[in-house]
């Protein structure tokens, strides 16, 4: 099959194709970190107009990079949920005049599936598995079963774990988005100096709003370095992940983790986190981590070969089916 994927849940526009009898993919992503980076976060009607302004001239440029015509297209997949609602109505409503001018099925991926699911797109595993997602908005651990069922056993009750690194850098006066910036500091700090809490520490669930206020009234007694409550922060971080994950194990018995979103490009995470857990934890690339269209086209795949759906995004005709 040849599938096209699109996604604009955020501040991303990505176009893929993917080539399954070749496993190969094709993409582009055009970000748009520079513009909102002056306003220190996503502004939704600038992200939905720039959308609007991308979304073709990738696609035209994704099929002359793949070596294909629209017309050899045998399936659309957009990104349906959850995102910025102008956002995805820009993707969607390009997707689906796409699906009607072509007359080709379409499907709605929700955008969590995707990148949990991106992990096996370079890494050879399959479910049953635990899918972590951490990321600017999501802090998510599902059982995937071998379906692709997803039993939801983990959430975040407040912050997403990459929207705490974005609030504690904006107030340390750090560039936006914040996490790489405070990686890099953390690299030359002492990751024991500054003792942090573990919210929520003793239920499934995550909390990360008691730690981003205890960072933050760190920084404002100005009794540590900065790198050093930023190493700190991180380890913390690993240890409240580390510690989720470990509870969803001992519930559901499986014996392996995927971990997947904009958070997991953290070298520090990838390298501590499975040392924390004591066990190998698969993640995508770091260009498969970020918003693109090739998790997109492959979540589609998985979903129109199984002939699953995550929504009533068979019709290519009623919009409010399923952007709730």
């Amino acid at each position: 099959m040849i599938v096209c994927g699109i996604e604009t849940s955020c501040d991303e526009t990505s176009v893929a194709i993917y080539d399954s009898k070749r496993n190969k993919f094709y993409s582009l992503v055009s970000s748009q970190v520079d513009i909102h980076s002056k306003f220190g976060g996503v502004v939704p009607e600038i992200a939905s107009r720039n959308h609007a302004l991308n979304v073709m001239p990738l696609f035209i440029d994704v099929l002359k990079m793949a070596g294909v015509s629209k017309e050899d297209i045998n399936l659309i997949g957009v990104t349906k949920s959850p995102g910025l609602i102008g956002a995805l109505f820009v993707g969607v409503s390009f997707a689906k005049g796409l699906a009607f001018g072509l007359k080709k099925p379409i499907v709605g991926v929700n955008h969590l599936f995707a990148h949990i699911v991106s992990t096996e797109i370079e890494n050879d595993v399959k479910p049953p598995y635990l899918g972590v997602v951490i990321s600017g908005g999501h802090t998510h651990i599902y059982l995937v079963d071998e379906c692709y069922n997803l039993k939801l056993l983990s959430k975040t009750i407040d912050d997403a774990v990459g929207e705490t690194f974005d609030k504690i850098a904006k107030f340390a006066g750090l560039p936006y988005p914040g996490g790489p910036f405070i990686e890099e500091l953390a690299k030359k700090g002492d990751e024991g100096a500054v003792q942090l809490p573990i919210g929520l520490k003793g239920d499934n669930d995550f909390s990360f709003s008691g730690l981003k206020t205890h960072v933050i009234n760190t920084i404002t007694s100005n009794k540590f370095k900065l790198e050093d409550v930023a190493a700190s922060f991180q380890r913390v971080v690993v240890d409240t992940l580390a510690l989720k994950i470990d509870y969803a194990l001992k519930r559901t018995g499986v014996d392996v983790v995927v971990v997947a979103g904009g958070v997991a490009c953290n070298n520090y995470i990838r390298e501590n986190l499975p040392k924390k857990l004591n066990m190998h934890c698969y993640f995508p690339s770091k260009k498969l981590c970020t918003d693109n269209g090739d998790m997109v086209a492959y979540a589609a795949y998985l979903l129109y070969r199984k002939r699953k759906f995550l929504s009533k995004f068979e019709s290519a005709l009623d919009i409010d089916e399923f952007i709730k």
